[in-house]
């Protein structure tokens, strides 16, 4: 009986593959060939494994090559043999990280890592990747774009800033936003030619804590700005508004996607620290049902925000954290922080309560593994959350309260509680 195993050293524009049969004795005897990464080779690839009656097929995950080559042996290789009684079984995909099939140095060679990918999953020594289907992969193409556009608006109002104080704008002083209603008014009439101060704190929004005086001075130097300074100021502010366009853009594009899972986006986004966007962004990493995770310790192990071990000769050196999905650590750690900063919430119980023996950091880690597993739960068992802060609280007085009286009685002292109850 055969069973065949296909490993794939996967370039930009060419694959080296190898296929071999694992259930023979001895050394192993692998078939080489050369594909190109074009969709017509993929297709060919994607025959020519079906010839050889391959049944798993690994690869590495070089950069974002294997990508292609991952949809196209997806959507047209049919890894199956023909049993006795007419069955078929369906090959299976592994995305293996290339650390974890490093070779020595010196003998690197592009079969010879393929054949190496081959015996290691024999072995199991591979370090395999999670890969969602092809619906879950476009969620996360659109929520990371989103989440890229976000940090391109940060970029450029920090550059936005430089530019004034640059020109003697101190505008920065008195206006925490600059791409604020109220900042965006006057930037706008600064660009399109205004030298008169008191005209530009005029279009400030009376809410605005800074005064009329404070502006006008902040705003000085436009009586004197050179045009240059202003064409730059107009572009970035039409920058900042076409990357505000695309991201309004983005949101409604992903409302249309998660339009059949918007109860468990509802449900995530009751989580104090969590959102819509949020939730959307965590559906995306983990997919709807958090089904490829069998428990709450996997999903917090696969993300990372679980503690760590470093053991050697019975003593754990270090309980850091490993790494994870980089995503899902970004959204946990920022929920994380909102939560601890919700009132009468159980977060903020448990960060108080953390901070004093842990710090900051080391307690928001502990809000983040808690946000974690109830992530799974939420999304696994089809939960919703319930704050159970306001109890917390309550039973913590009764019992810090018995507490005293018990230290009271042991000094000798007579102690009535009148109305405390015990618990």
């Amino acid at each position: 009986m055969s069973y065949n195993i296909a490993g794939i050293d996967v370039h930009k524009k060419m694959l080296a593959v190898v296929v071999c049969n694992v259930e023979i004795d001895g050394e192993f005897q692998f078939e080489r060939r050369t594909f190109g990464s074009n969709p017509e080779q993929l297709h060919s690839l994607s025959e020519w494994l079906f010839q050889q009656e391959v049944e798993e097929v690994v690869m590495e995950s070089t950069a974002q090559y294997w990508k292609p080559v991952w949809e196209a042996l997806e959507r047209h290789w049919k890894p199956r043999y023909n049993q006795a009684d007419g069955l078929r079984k369906a090959g299976t995909l592994h995305l293996a990280q290339a650390e974890s099939n490093r070779g020595r140095r010196g003998r690197k060679r592009d079969f010879d890592d393929a054949e190496r990918l081959v015996k290691r999953l024999v072995a199991r020594e591979l370090t395999l990747s999670f890969v969602p289907n092809a619906e879950q992969r476009l969620w996360r193409t659109v929520t990371r774009k989103k989440y890229q556009l976000r940090r391109d608006r940060i970029r450029l109002q920090n550059q936005l800033e430089s530019l004034l104080e640059e020109a003697h704008i101190k505008l920065s002083s008195f206006v925490s936003d600059l791409l604020g209603f109220s900042a965006r008014r006057m930037l706008k009439a600064l660009a399109e030619g205004e030298t008169n101060p008191a005209a530009l704190a005029a279009l400030a929004d009376k809410r605005l804590r800074a005064t009329p005086e404070q502006l006008c001075d902040a705003l000085g130097a436009c009586t004197e700005l050179n045009a240059v300074y202003r064409r730059l100021l107009k572009m970035s502010l039409e920058e900042c508004r076409l990357i505000d366009e695309q991201i309004d853009q983005l949101d409604k594009e992903m409302a249309s996607l998660l339009t059949e899972h918007q109860h468990a986006v509802q449900r995530l986004a009751e989580v104090p620290g969590l959102g819509v966007d949020s939730a959307q962004q965590i559906i995306a990493e983990v997919g709807p049902a958090a089904a490829t995770f069998p428990s709450e310790k996997c999903l917090s192990s696969w993300v990372g925000a679980c503690p760590g071990d470093k053991e050697s000769a019975g003593v754990n050196y270090s309980h850091r954290s490993p790494k994870g999905n980089r995503h899902m650590r970004r959204l946990l750690n920022q929920a994380a922080n909102a939560a601890a900063r919700t009132k009468g919430s159980l977060f903020e119980i448990v960060y108080r309560r953390s901070i004093p023996r842990l710090g900051h950091n080391q307690a928001i880690g502990v809000i983040a593994h808690r946000l974690c597993r109830l992530i799974w739960l939420i999304l696994h068992q089809g939960v919703r959350y319930e704050e159970r802060g306001p109890a917390v609280t309550k039973r913590s007085k009764q019992l810090r309260t018995w507490k005293m009286i018990r230290q009271l009685k042991a000094l000798g002292y007579r102690i009535e509680p009148g109305n405390v109850q015990p618990v």
